[in-house]
């Protein structure tokens, strides 16, 4: 049975980011895009970052073009946007799919332990956000249209657990 470091990622930089450097922490992992209307929760998830981060919250967002076309630029595009727009100091990580065959293995496992409403395994749309607890389960699946400040609650309690 995979966990969830057992995963990897690229950083948006291109860097190699194994998974397993944040065991003991509590994630925030995030389907980002750069053109939508939800973009505007790069602040929040910002906030979260600062508020969260020094106990023990990391905050990983994964820009995807799978929703409209909106996240089309590079990834050193996506990182400039992100930084001069909301000054964004979480990683970022370089642009996957979340849906398909072409799927990231980390969100077929997300998708897995977490499905959405009705047992869909399909990312609806982006900023769909996904918790994981210090142990490493995935604790909670979140819609698009919850705010990062909605958040708060949970991840409190993932980080006192």
């Amino acid at each position: 049975m995979p966990s969830i470091y057992d995963f990897e990622a690229q950083q948006i930089s291109g860097k190699s980011v194994p998974l397993d450097q944040f065991r003991g922490k509590a994630m925030l992992i995030v389907n980002t895009a750069s053109a939508c209307g939800f973009t505007p929760q790069f602040a929040g998830l910002e906030e979260l970052h600062k508020t969260y981060g020094a106990k023990g919250l990391v905050v990983l967002g994964f820009p995807c073009n799978q929703f409209g076309a909106q996240d089309t630029g590079s990834n050193d595009e996506i990182a400039e946007f992100c930084q001069l727009n909301y000054g964004v100091s979480f990683p970022m990580m370089a642009k996957i799919e979340v849906n398909g065959t072409g799927a990231h293995p980390l969100y077929q496992y997300l998708t897995k332990e977490a499905p959405g409403l009705l047992g869909s395994k399909a990312i609806k749309w982006n900023f769909t956000k996904f918790l994981i607890g210090k142990d490493g389960a995935v604790l909670k699946r979140y819609a698009p249209t919850d705010t990062p400040k909605s958040l708060g609650k949970d991840i409190e309690a993932a980080l006192a657990a």
